[in-house]
């Protein structure tokens, strides 16, 4: 069965004893694969259907062409459904909107990857962005190649990282997971892995090889109980990958795990405006003085002031509040919170700036972190009612 629409394709290949692997691919290169709505709506059917059919072993989820597997949401089509209404937009309004359709679908797609009973090999090449992140970090089996870059970049467009980071965010170490919400710093795959958002580093030139080598496994039964001594279809997986593994002479250099320490310094406050100061006033007299080390450390600065300073407020008040909550609980909140950036200025306005009129200048709201009210700030997390 191979079966094709404009923003998703879909495959299913016999392996050698019968079994089928799923493939689902992201078909939206030219946006560098960005998640639309179609995308997500299309992929939770497909994802459904294969968990319901015994003779689907694997699920193998990437994305067309060789430059992303996925960079974020479809988040020009948000702006566009936006940029009419009167802000800030009712409650009423936002209920009714596509942006509520948007991220209430989101949200469940990747639960769903998260609770999903088969194994999900997710071929994270290239960049991995926000909702790409979000695919990604639930899957059973996430493979990173030396090209992949990622990022929760959502600070420059007047967001917050969603897609289930309270979650997973929360769990690095050093307050990595703060550093990487509050600027959007890129981390490639060896990151990941040290991050727990990988679990595989593979070259991508043997791609083609790892698809043909899915065929030969002789994958097990859904159908019935295992039978004794036979390892389940997520052990098959996991030792054929590792047969693929890169050795770690020919891995990339870390792009921030280096730099745990100095971020850990520099994020050891108790509050968002001293946290804000310390990062764009860092200097790299702890650490070694080479090129690379001031240059990462000098983007991180340039995109944290680039951002949303109300966006910053509400990423670390966020990852504060979600610390001891369970996944359904981030999401649900990252649902009401998503809602309440869409009924402000702030999340169009960058949008606008960075993604369609591409000036590259937005008009932020505050230009002083100090001006952000506590009101304000408990207004973003106040609950709207939304029906289920």
């Amino acid at each position: 069965m191979n079966k094709q629409d404009a923003s998703v394709i879909f495959t299913e290949l016999k392996s050698n004893n019968g079994k089928k692997i799923g493939f689902a691919e992201l078909n939206a290169p030219k946006s560098l694969n960005a998640l639309s709505l179609p995308m997500i709506q299309r992929l939770t059917e497909q994802l459904l259907n294969w968990q319901k059919n015994d003779n689907v072993a694997v699920v193998v989820l990437k994305g067309a062409g060789d430059r992303a597997f996925c960079a974020g949401g479809d988040v020009v089509s948000l702006y566009h459904n936006l940029k009419d209404q009167s802000f800030p937009i009712s409650d009423t309004k936002i209920k009714q909107s596509k942006a509520h359709e948007f991220f209430h679908s989101e949200y469940q797609l990747d639960q769903l990857i998260h609770a999903y009973t088969k194994p999900i090999l997710v071929w994270a090449h290239g960049y991995v962005m926000g909702g790409g992140v979000g695919l990604m970090a639930g899957a059973s089996h996430r493979v990173v190649s030396e090209k992949t870059l990622m990022a929760m970049p959502e600070v420059t467009i007047g967001l917050y990282p969603d897609v289930g980071a309270s979650w997973f965010l929360n769990k690095m170490p050093s307050n990595i997971g703060l550093f990487l919400g509050l600027t959007g710093t890129m981390f490639n795959g060896v990151d990941a892995m040290q991050l727990d958002l990988a679990d595989h580093l593979i070259n991508s030139e043997r791609y083609k090889s790892l698809e043909e080598r899915l065929m030969s496994v002789v994958w097990q039964d859904y159908s019935h109980s295992p039978k004794f001594n036979k390892k389940n279809n997520h052990q098959l997986l996991s030792e054929l990958l590792n047969e693929f593994a890169m050795k770690k002479e020919s891995q990339p250099e870390t792009l921030i795990i280096n730099h745990q320490k100095r971020i850990a310094e520099i994020t050891n406050f108790d509050n968002i405006a001293e946290i804000y100061q310390a990062i764009v006033g860092a200097t790299i007299e702890n650490d070694s003085n080479s090129v690379v080390d001031i240059e990462w450390l000098k983007q991180a600065q340039q995109k944290i002031l680039n951002g949303s300073l109300l966006s910053i407020v509400l990423i670390y008040q966020q990852l504060q509040r979600s610390k001891s909550s369970t996944l359904k609980q981030c999401f649900d909140s990252e649902l009401n919170l998503s809602l309440r950036c869409c009924q402000q200025s702030e999340f169009s306005e960058g949008v606008r700036a960075l993604l369609v009129d591409k000036d590259k200048r937005p008009q932020w709201r505050y230009t002083d972190i100090n001006d952000i009210d506590n009101k304000v700030v408990d207004w973003f997390f106040s609950p709207l009612n939304i029906e289920r």
